[in-house]
This record gives C-alpha cells, sequence and structure tokens, in this order.
C-alpha cells in the first residue's frame, strides 16, 4: 500500500510541476543588471510557470508563487557550462535543491533583501539552507497534493490556512518555509505577529514567529524588514536614454499652445512707487465739499418737482 501511495504522490507532483505553455514575463529582469546587485541572503522571488504556481497566485492573491535564496557559489555544484549554482531552493516533486541564477533569467522576479542583517547572521542563514540540499519530503502523504487538483473559491481569511493544510513535507516545501525556517534560526522577522505588553505608560511590542509551514512568497515583498531591490534602478536609470519606437510629439501639440510652466508673476513693490506726471492730483477738501452740496441742492430741487407733478395730477384726475 505504501508503494502505491508513493507512486500516485510522485505523479500528482510531476503534474503540478509542469508547465504551461504560452508563458510571456511582462517585465523579466535584465541578466546582467541582476547579477551586479544580488546579494548573499537576498531572497530571489518568481512569477512562476507551472500548474502549481497559478493556483498558489490565486490563494495568495499575488503576482510571486516561489522563493529561492541566493546564498553565492555553492561548492561543489555546477552546471555543465560550469556556470555555478548560488540559490537554494524547495521544489514539489524534487524537495530541496540548489540551482544556477540563469534558471530564472527568463521569468519577472523580485529581490527582496533583509535590512541590517550582520555577516555573520547572513552566513549562517545561507549556510542553514545550504546544508539542507537533499532534504525531500513523504510523497506516501497525498492529500496535501490532492487539494491543489481541485482550485475551488476560497474565501480569503482560510487561503493561508489552507496552504498549510496537514502540515507535511509537501506543504512545507511549497510555502517557502524553508527561507523562514533559515531566518528563524538567527531571529530575523518576516511577517511575525505582534502583540502588545506592559503598562499604558511603557507599552512594549513582543514579536511571535509564525508557523513557518504558513509563509508565502509575497510575505517577503510585503514584509516591513525587507527591502525591494530593483536591478534597473540600482544600476543607475536614466528615461532620456531610452530609445522610444514611436518618435516623440512636439511640446505644442501635446500640452498645447499655453506654456507648460505658468508665467511668472511680479510681485508688488514693498514701498510705494512715486506718482508720475499722469497720475491725477488729490482734490482739496474745500473743492469736494462744495460739490457734494451743489449735487445735494439739485435732489433737492428734483424732488419738490415730483411733488408738484404728483398734485396737479391728482387734480385732473378729480
Amino acid at each position: 500500500m505504501g508503494t502505491v501511495l508513493d507512486s500516485v504522490g510522485k505523479l500528482i507532483a510531476a503534474y503540478l510541476s509542469k508547465e504551461v505553455p504560452g508563458y510571456e514575463p511582462f517585465t523579466p529582469s535584465d541578466p546582467e543588471h541582476l547579477r551586479g546587485i544580488i546579494e548573499p541572503g537576498d531572497v530571489l522571488l518568481v512569477e512562476g510557470n507551472n500548474r502549481i504556481s497559478g493556483i498558489i497566485k490565486y490563494l495568495t492573491q499575488s503576482t510571486w508563487s516561489h522563493a529561492a535564496l541566493y546564498v553565492g557559489p555553492v561548492e561543489g555544484a555546477t552546471e555543465p557550462n560550469g556556470e555555478p549554482h548560488v540559490l537554494i531552493e524547495a521544489n514539489i516533486g524534487e524537495g530541496v535543491t540548489s540551482a544556477p541564477l540563469s534558471k530564472y533569467f527568463p521569468y519577472h522576479t523580485r529581490v527582496c533583501r533583509p535590512v541590517g542583517l550582520s555577516y555573520e547572521d547572513r552566513t549562517t542563514v545561507c549556510r542553514y539552507a545550504i546544508n539542507r540540499i537533499g532534504f525531500g519530503y513523504d510523497t506516501k502523504n497525498i492529500l496535501d497534493l490532492m487539494r491543489f487538483l481541485f482550485p475551488l473559491p476560497v474565501p480569503q481569511r482560510w487561503r493561508r490556512r489552507m496552504i498549510a493544510l496537514g502540515s507535511g513535507d509537501p506543504t512545507k516545501i511549497i510555502c517557502s518555509a524553508l527561507i523562514a525556517q533559515a531566518f528563524d534560526a538567527v531571529r530575523y522577522p518576516i511577517l511575525p505577529k505582534i502583540t502588545k505588553a506592559g503598562s499604558r505608560a511603557a507599552r512594549r511590542e513582543i514579536l511571535h514567529i509564525r508557523d513557518s509551514s504558513l509563509y508565502m512568497p509575497r510575505d517577503f515583498d510585503i514584509s516591513p524588514y525587507f527591502e525591494v531591490v530593483k536591478p534597473t534602478i540600482v544600476n543607475g536609470f536614466d528615461y532620456t536614454a531610452l530609445h522610444w519606437a514611436d518618435k516623440q510629439k512636439p511640446l505644442e501639440e501635446v500640452a498645447g499652445t499655453f506654456s507648460v510652466f505658468p508665467e511668472t508673476l511680479r510681485a508688488p513693490p514693498l514701498v510705494p512707487e512715486a506718482a508720475d506726471e499722469e497720475t491725477p492730483a488729490e482734490i482739496p477738501a474745500e473743492e469736494v465739499n462744495a460739490q457734494a452740496s451743489v449735487a445735494f441742492s439739485e435732489h433737492f430741487v428734483l424732488l419738490s418737482e415730483l411733488a408738484t407733478y404728483r398734485a396737479r395730477a391728482r387734480e385732473m384726475t378729480a
């Protein structure tokens, strides 16, 4: 019976690991830039292309379906062309293996770097992962694998638990558990559960390490303790040096006939300007009073004439 379950488990693992045709990365990383900036201890997130990758993307609602740890050249592990293996990863159906960086050149990737990690702790993290090369998993435990064949609609609050359901070796391999355990060895946080403790006057935060089987590739991306390193920007990005396929349109056609920047407004003077010859002189107060008296008299005469006109109109009507 054990042999049958083992064989069925291998078949399911092979099916889930098979790549889906037609994949084209939207923004693949530049190989040379990626080689130049990645450092030991960095986590390389990958937008996978196999069947289980699509299911993990659905369950995690994330672009990333796989994670690998960059440890530098692994002693005794090279490709036939001499390229050294520099990544440690855990794959379903294979277990913990090493791989060259060029394996993920055709894919959309992201580099997440732990911040402030000392050289000793960085070495410990890498050594922890290297020492686990060759670790496999029990393919007899096929219940953890069979649920990925039926990606049914799952409430969001249950998706993380569904990936970790069963806590068998296949689950730990799928859920970035190897990398999480490596950082846990030096007590470096990824997404710890934070609780408040202490009095109101002096509160302190206590970090609780989550179970490694609950971690997913996207957790390294959204973690506040990992820096996202983009090779194109690190190597010096100059948008003016780009060569576009189409010709740039004239500025007037894009921005209109008006200037792109508003015209400079003239600030008011700090001291009053001297009056020029065209400025009318100030009218004396006596002349102003005389003009006001004349206007009042004319208004009074107009009211008297209006009253006389109304009286005559009433007499004629009577």
